[in-house]
């Protein structure tokens, strides 16, 4: 499934009001968080299983976002391209202790999307 959009992704620094309002509006469920270093809470909806997403617990370290991932084979060769392509990398994270190498790109335009890899 690589270069493929197999995760979403909202960032906010108000999880419980962003359960609140997307649970509302669309029926979304959250689960509790794994623990760790982060509060990234896994978001179930209904009638489906892709792309799946996950609420992000920014703690006020980055701005609000809802953006897309794309899976890909190589987190850091995808980093070295986007940047030779115009783009730039904003974060790089590789093994996160979860077993997951990710990024936060931004286009030429300076739109966010996201990258990432399971190990």
């Amino acid at each position: 499934m690589d270069n493929t959009v197999t995760w979403f992704e909202v960032a906010t620094d108000d999880p419980e009001g962003a359960q609140q309002f997307y649970g509302g509006l669309f029926g979304w469920t959250f689960g509790a968080s794994e623990g760790g270093p982060i509060d990234y809470r896994m978001i179930g909806y209904p009638g489906g299983e892709q792309p799946g997403g996950g609420l992000y617990n920014t703690k006020g370290e980055l701005p609000g976002h809802a953006i897309f991932h794309v899976q890909v084979a190589d987190v850091e060769q995808k980093c070295r391209e986007t940047e030779s392509l115009g783009g730039k990398v904003v974060t790089k994270v590789i093994g996160d202790g979860a077993g997951t190498d990710f990024a936060y790109l931004q286009d030429g335009s300076g739109n966010l999307f996201g990258i990432f890899h399971r190990r």
